[in-house]
């Protein structure tokens, strides 16, 4: 006859853990003898030794009961779905760690590779962080929405920051954003703008938006995404 300490360490377990055994019903408790103490058998510790096994092989609590006097096949069965659901988790675990990996790569878990080398690239040149969010938000949006659209545009986006002077009007378009709509910096930087593009066939300008739903939301919902300084710089491009 065992004491409940003298069956834990039998086992290899702890007393809280054949006290939660007998809360689960997995363990029947005995009787207390004339000392007030309950005894264990060796039909306790072996039905003991059954239970850890199957709760370190992974077997939930709720299962064990049934498991506990199974016939071979009904246990093999139990435990091979029992199996199954583990690779499932596993499988689950997997990707999760594969997302994490991710996030320690910053854009790249949210935007396409391409668009997550534009974000690099703008970041080389010097673009502020408030437009960093901007720019990828609007990616975020618009790549969801419509890949098709989205990938034209970044292949062109790609291919002008190979080009210095669209660089030099993308970063004093930037540094604008502050100023007072009243600067006398914009009718200059008005001017240069709409000469670059004249000059420049835009391929993303003349293709039609598969969603212009979407596009208009990308512009739109974006905090921050204008201010008076830029609002006076489309007024002056279009006059």
């Amino acid at each position: 006859m065992l004491t409940i300490g003298q069956l834990a360490d039998y086992a290899g377990v702890t007393i809280k853990a054949i006290r939660h055994y007998h809360e689960r019903a997995l363990l029947a408790e005995p009787d207390r003898d004339s000392s007030g103490y309950r005894r264990y058998t060796a039909e306790h510790a072996i039905k003991l030794v059954k239970i850890r096994t199957l709760a370190h092989a992974g077997v939930p609590l709720a299962r064990i009961k049934d498991l506990l006097d199974a016939d071979p096949d009904t246990l093999a069965a139990a435990i091979a779905e029992i199996d199954h659901n583990l690779q499932d988790r596993i499988a689950q675990l997997r990707r999760t760690r594969d997302q994490l990996a991710q996030l320690r790569g910053g854009d790249r878990l949210f935007v396409s590779a391409e668009v997550a080398d534009y974000l690099d690239d703008l970041r080389e040149l010097g673009v502020s962080e408030r437009q960093m969010h901007l720019e990828r938000d609007g990616w975020i949006l618009m790549q969801t929405a419509s890949p098709e659209d989205a990938c034209l545009w970044i292949t062109e986006k790609r291919e002008l920051m190979t080009n210095p002077e669209f660089c030099a009007l993308y970063l004093e378009h930037d540094a604008a954003y502050v100023w007072s709509p009243s600067d006398p910096r914009l009718p200059a930087l008005a001017d240069r703008t709409r000469n670059w593009f004249t000059k420049h066939h835009s391929r993303s300008e003349t293709h039609p938006v598969r969603n212009p739903t979407i596009a208009r939301l990308a512009t739109q919902s974006q905090p921050g995404a204008s201010s008076p300084a830029w609002d006076r710089l489309a007024q002056l491009m279009k006059g």
